[in-house]
């Protein structure tokens, strides 16, 4: 009886509409058609997809951004975090600063840095014209550069998070084996690779693992920066999701791609928990 009214509260916010959804996929609902919500065509949704080219090839182009932008952010938000860590005055100052670009929202995200990369009156082809770089570069019309730029302001807004993980990783590292291992010869690259690093792992796919599930679902920023064009070439598979049930207002097929887009996220982070569970093991925790 407790517990009664959160239940009654997750019902209606998460597993009812859940279960909508689930149930949509197998219909023909449109939005801009009402009756076809009880129009039931079984699979034939998924038959559709999986028989769909541009579907799989955004799909693999959602598995290599999330791939890239997890990698870069790593290495990036790992490298921030020693350096403030071996830094004694002004480390909350740092700290503080660091944590700015999580503070905006990934709109205002967009925004930004579509303006920074806007051809015409971008700040960095400016910025390229003071160093004797004439031609105006479309970094968000080109089909080449346009994924970049989108990475790019991706990783700008969320390295943060490595950074404050694995900088909190640092902090709670004892002391006394880096201090045997100093006393006994080691280097600071061996003191890295054999202590530091394997404390640090935990912490390391805890991030993996919170960034694949925002990233998986990255909308905000490519929708703002380039709609998902050049002709579809930035698309991923929730501004795709997005196109299919609101631009085209066919919500049946929307919800059958986003329950195959959730096996996705499912798929990533099941693998950094099992990583994870191999780290801590290894920890003795």
């Amino acid at each position: 009886m407790l517990i009664l009214p959160a239940i009654i509260a997750i019902s209606i916010v998460v597993i009812i509409p859940l279960i909508f959804s689930f149930y949509t996929s197998f219909t023909s609902y449109k939005l801009t058609r009402p009756d076809t919500l009880f129009n039931f065509i079984g699979l034939r949704n998924y038959e559709r997809i999986f028989s769909n080219s541009e579907w799989w090839w955004t799909y693999l182009r959602t598995i290599l951004f999330l791939t890239i932008a997890l990698n870069v952010e790593l290495l990036l938000g790992l490298g921030i975090a020693l350096l403030i860590n071996k830094i004694t005055w002004g480390q909350r100052t740092l700290r503080t600063i660091m944590m700015f670009p999580m503070m905006f929202s990934p709109i205002l995200v967009g925004f930004q840095w579509k303006y920074i990369f806007n051809d015409n009156i971008g700040l960095l082809n400016n910025f390229l014209y003071l160093f004797g770089y004439e031609s105006a570069i479309a970094w968000l019309i080109d089909q080449k550069l346009a994924m970049g730029s989108i990475l790019a302001a991706e990783i700008w807004a969320n390295t943060a998070i490595f950074s404050i993980l694995l900088l909190a990783g640092l902090m709670g590292i004892p002391k006394d084996p880096v201090e045997a291992a100093r006393v006994d010869g080691c280097n600071s690259w061996q003191v890295f690779k054999h202590i530091t690093l394997p404390f640090l792992m935990p912490f390391i796919f805890i991030a993996l693992t919170i960034r694949s599930l925002d990233v998986g679902r990255a909308y905000d920023i490519v929708h703002i920066m380039t709609g998902g064009g050049p002709a579809m070439r930035t698309e991923l598979t929730w501004t795709t999701i997005a196109r299919v049930g609101y631009k085209d207002a066919n919500m049946g097929m929307a919800n059958a791609m986003s329950y195959l887009s959730i096996i996705l996220s499912i798929a990533f982070t099941y693998y950094f928990f099992t990583k994870l569970k191999a780290a801590r093991q290894e920890l003795g925790q």
